[in-house]
């Protein structure tokens, strides 16, 4: 088998057996299309079943000079291990080079988190004189009180909300739905976005169940979100390089800070691993230093 064909195999594997999502489908298919890319600079003319450790070794040395960082080379590596298991899978191949590739360390990298007073100086500098005003602190407001990704965000929709039971059905990575709550002042601007702006615009075919639309009444882009947040984060002078999933990261680290359970946290922000939330444990260490000298007894 070729690797053109190897490689349409290994999609329509991850989307039929692993029912990953069009964007992690798309990632990993363009490490394997790195990797064949290296080849043909390399005029290396071998087939899959020909690949042999000292390939990959020297495919991992060339995106290291072209200046790939150690996460990102941690990345394809991961892409070429699940590429070469599918084709162990489906008997395309015989051995697999890649088990002796040696993953490049990473440091601990922690994320950016905004204070609470941080987060709110930002919602209160939104200029609500304006009609996107509303729906921004809206946006703001539930992006801090639940949580979610950017795209869980611009695809929130109304029939999933239940405001009565202050829960919102997020469909997540993998389209994994998850049941998140929404605090009172998230459900409050809502509100008031849905009936004083929202409820005025002319919506597109197609979005009326979208949440949050832009002022030609379609769903907002990604990049529009970003946009927003950096120039707020200019507006107040805040020196940190912020995005959306920054107010995600500070949402799980303010719950941590008040005492909520780390698996609780874990099913709200739709991660399948513990490992992952446990990284908000390390955030605060002003805050770990207080409560061993409240809480210890040696203290």
């Amino acid at each position: 088998m070729d690797w053109r064909s190897s490689i349409i195999g290994f999609k329509n594997y991850l989307q039929l057996e692993r029912s990953l999502s069009g964007n992690s489908i798309d990632a990993y298919v363009r490490d394997i299309e790195k990797f064949t890319q290296f080849l043909e600079v390399q005029n290396n003319n071998k087939s899959i079943n020909d690949i042999k450790l000292q390939d990959l070794e020297e495919f991992i040395g060339w995106i290291n000079e072209l200046g790939m960082s150690a996460r990102s080379q941690a990345r394809v590596i991961s892409g070429i291990k699940a590429f070469y298991k599918y084709l162990l899978l489906e008997d395309l191949v015989i051995d697999d080079p890649t088990q002796l590739i040696e993953t490049p360390k990473l440091g601990e990298k922690l994320p950016i988190v905004l204070s609470y007073e941080e987060v709110q100086t930002l919602i209160d500098n939104i200029d609500l004189s304006k009609p996107e005003g509303e729906r921004n602190k809206a946006m703001l407001e539930t992006l801090y009180g639940c949580g979610l990704r950017v795209t869980e965000l611009t695809t929130l929709k109304i029939s999933n909300l239940n405001v009565n039971a202050g829960f919102s059905k997020v469909l997540g990575k993998g389209d994994k739905e998850r049941l998140v709550p929404i605090g009172e002042q998230a459900l409050k601007q809502i509100a008031i976005y849905r009936e004083n702006i929202r409820s005025h615009l002319n919506i597109k075919p197609g979005n009326e169940d979208i949440l949050f639309l832009n002022r030609r009444g379609a769903m907002l882009s990604r990049v529009m979100v970003f946009t927003i947040i950096k120039d707020l984060a200019r507006k107040i002078g805040l020196k940190k390089n912020i995005s959306p999933h920054t107010f995600r990261h500070s949402f799980a680290s303010h719950l941590i800070e008040g005492g909520a359970n780390l698996r609780a946290i874990q099913e709200m922000l739709g991660h399948e691993s513990i490992t992952t939330t446990e990284i908000y444990t390390h955030l605060d260490k002003e805050y770990l230093r207080d409560t061993i000298l409240q809480y210890h007894p040696r203290s």
